[in-house]
């Protein structure tokens, strides 16, 4: 079971994730693209490295805009260290 990182754990690692915010227990981000193409494409980048991660966040779409919400639910869905590393790899998946 993974373990639920402490609210200082999780403002130390978010000063490495810019806009990522920690609400309601999750890792939040809102995403926006020129076109809703773009967005479905980021969607589908995502869901490969989540199934890699079997790490799957929330994912929310309206055309051109992506929200992400991410938990643990092994870790009664607080913020865990697989959280963090998801955000990061859906960080890196939007800069490049």
């Amino acid at each position: 079971m993974a373990e639920p990182l402490s609210n200082d754990q999780v403002a130390d690692e978010l000063s490495e994730l810019p806009g990522w915010s920690h609400e309601n227990d999750k890792l939040t981000k809102e995403f926006g693209f020129d076109n809703f193409r773009d967005a479905i494409t980021f969607i589908n980048r995502i869901a490969f490295e989540a199934e890699e991660q079997v790490h799957h966040p929330e994912i929310f779409n309206v055309y051109n805009t992506v929200d992400i919400s991410l938990s643990t639910h092994d870790a009664g869905g607080k913020v865990t260290e697989k959280d963090i590393k998801l955000a990061k790899i859906i960080e890196s998946l939007f800069n490049n």
